[in-house]
């Protein structure tokens, strides 16, 4: 059995009764690092979802170094209060992202991926989210670049989290002439752009099935060599066009929710899209045991943290 195989079914493993992960759906979960696998990268955002948590997620108070709010010409943004949280220095999520990073950048056999889509198999299974903290993890990575589509065209998101508008982007790129450079936004984080999605379209398969989408992804993956391209994908089993994007990419991340029903459909995403493809699997959500409070209360990242206050 494979490493995939095996961390999905550690995540099907039954929940006691009262533990539904979504049973008070106003509470989240506090962050935390876990054990990281090679296949099996859990991690806990502290929302409900990535459409959802807005307004749901607990703010904690900011500090002068995560006040991520910026101006570049017309574009003014402020980032969501979870990405300044998950992205601490030494916090627990943002160690797991690095891990992740760690395997994209440093493979074991193969040369590292240029182009990552991260997916989920249902909706509000935090996949804008994952998204969204690896294209920050891959930008503080030393001469790194990194560049985030939002190619979830039916319900775009990643906008939000940056705090910038999504008034063209991908859409109108797709449907129009103009160069590519033209929709990325900054985020306010230096190697870090974004190109939204733009206003949903009435044919977001046919577009994201065009010449001009291919040719885009085969011009930004070999453009610039320190660039890493993150899309955001629509969740698989809502979408017809999250297939296609699977054939445009080098690699996959797939995002499924801690407790959430659905193993057989993860199983069936995978065998569709190919193992040798995913090189990875964020458990998001997921509730900690007493060993992983424990190492989350006085753990390495509490230790380095203290050193460096």
């Amino acid at each position: 059995m494979g490493k995939v195989s095996k961390a999905l079914n550690k995540a099907a493993t039954k929940r006691e009764p009262g533990e539904d992960v979504d049973a008070h759906p106003g509470e989240p979960h506090a962050p935390h690092s876990p054990t990281i696998e090679r296949m099996h990268i859990p991690l806990d955002d502290g929302t409900v979802s990535d459409d959802k948590a807005a307004g749901q997620s607990k703010i904690l108070p900011r500090t002068q170094s995560t006040q991520y709010s910026f101006r570049n010409g017309q574009t003014t943004g402020e980032w969501d209060e979870r990405l300044i949280t998950a992205s601490e220095k030494f916090s627990g999520v943002a160690e797991s992202f690095r891990k992740l990073r760690t395997i994209i950048l440093y493979p074991e056999t193969e040369q590292p991926a240029r182009t990552i889509m991260v997916l989920s198999t249902d909706p509000q299974e935090g996949k804008s989210f994952v998204s969204a903290n690896l294209g920050i993890s891959l930008a503080h990575g030393v001469g790194r670049q990194a560049l985030l589509i939002d190619c979830d065209l039916r319900r775009p998101s990643l906008h939000a989290l940056f705090g910038l508008k999504n008034t063209q982007g991908l859409v109108d790129y797709l449907r129009g002439s103009r160069d590519i450079s033209s929709f990325m936004l900054p985020t306010g984080l230096d190697n870090l752009t974004l190109i939204p999605a733009g206003s949903p379209p009435d044919n977001p398969a046919e577009l994201v099935a065009s010449d001009r989408m291919s040719a885009m992804m085969h011009y930004l993956a070999n453009e610039a060599d320190d660039r890493l391209v993150v899309l955001d994908s629509p969740p698989f089993l809502a979408a017809s066009e999250t297939l296609i994007l699977t054939q445009l990419v080098d690699k996959v991340v797939m995002v499924v929710r801690w407790g959430k029903p659905g193993r057989d459909n993860v199983k069936k995403v995978i065998e569709q899209i190919g193992r040798e493809k995913i090189i990875g699997v964020v458990f998001n959500a997921f509730e900690m045991n007493v060993l992983d409070k424990k190492l989350q209360g006085v753990g390495y990242h509490n230790y380095y943290s203290d050193a460096y206050y």
